[in-house]
């Protein structure tokens, strides 16, 4: 349970949850996703893609077809079915498997609708999944969301182009979550039922859900995960502010406390640390790699860091 010192803000977005064709869009709405656009679109001018590049480049190599041996050709190519049926030696021939599917995991529940800035968890969640979403179509790869709470709120089957990851971030804007929890297990069991080949799994929230260990530990022997940990500062620290009126964004639940007490600072300062450091032992010991992103600073320079440490393991 996590409170926080800030009225809920509204959802973003808003109209029906019915399919596109029946979906009248705001002016504002199509003004935010170009905003965020053109602001993904001059970090991928930078070093950002090139980072994204070097770490996913395709997952080895895929069977294409089978020839007649030519001499000089690696013995160990020959396929041995197609030599005794035919009576002739054949190799079979590979190329690099380069195509990945990226599923962008990004956490809708209350809780990403706190911000003690100018933006919110979910403001800061949406920018991070546009920019790799934008990364991963630069790169050819195909790009799918799911967006969850308590349950799976929305599916975007995976698919390339640019417009279709105009798509995605449309629909992280647009969405009215029915849930106001969150179920981290929910939504990776829903991966995995549906997600059969490996893939590339961003899973983007701020951790505030207990049990999902077990379920993250099959995902994560499937597909490669990467956790990003979104996080506000109130979060880890109150400011000596006096009485302070705590709600729970995901239960609605309040609390009173008084900030302006140094011991009362120490203890909710305590309590944040240990429940980070519970998520971190968690995601290490199911070899997940993460990155945390604040909501008072730049999320480039995190996730160039963390492409460079996987790079470099490669």
């Amino acid at each position: 349970m996590t409170f926080f010192a800030q009225p809920e803000a509204p959802a973003l977005g808003g109209g029906s949850q019915a399919g596109d064709s029946t979906r009248v869009i705001p002016q504002e709405l199509l003004r935010k996703i170009r905003r965020i656009e053109i602001r993904v679109r001059r970090i991928l001018n930078t070093a950002f893609l090139g980072e994204y590049h070097s770490v996913f480049r395709g997952r080895g190599m895929e069977f294409s077809e089978v020839r007649e041996y030519i001499p000089g050709d690696d013995i160990r190519a020959i396929d041995w079915n197609v030599t005794a049926r035919l009576g002739y030696p054949y190799v079979k021939q590979f190329v690099e498997e380069r195509e990945l599917t990226v599923l962008l995991a990004v956490d809708v529940s209350a809780s990403g609708n706190y911000g003690s800035g100018g933006l919110s968890k979910r403001d800061i969640a949406t920018e991070v999944a546009a920019l790799l979403a934008f990364s991963a179509s630069r790169n050819n790869d195909k790009v799918g969301l799911v967006a969850f709470s308590d349950r799976v709120e929305k599916y975007v089957p995976p698919r390339k182009g640019r417009q279709h990851v105009l798509r995605v971030i449309r629909e992280l804007l647009f969405l009215e979550p029915q849930g106001r929890g969150t179920q981290i297990a929910e939504a990776l069991g829903y991966v995995d039922r549906l997600q059969k080949r490996r893939s590339v799994v961003f899973l983007i929230s701020d951790f505030l859900s207990e049990g999902y260990e077990p379920r993250l530990r099959v995902t994560s022997r499937r597909h490669d995960v990467i956790a990003i940990a979104i996080n506000d500062p109130r979060e880890r620290e109150l400011p000596a502010a006096g009485l302070l009126v705590l709600e729970d964004a995901e239960t609605g639940e309040t609390i009173t406390i008084d900030a302006g007490d140094a011991r009362v600072r120490q203890e909710y300062q305590r309590v944040a640390a240990e429940a980070a450091r519970q998520r971190n032992t968690t995601l290490e010991a199911v070899k997940v790699d993460r990155v945390e992103v604040g909501t008072d600073g730049s999320y480039v320079e995190p996730l160039e860091r963390l492409f460079r440490r996987r790079a470099r393991r490669q």
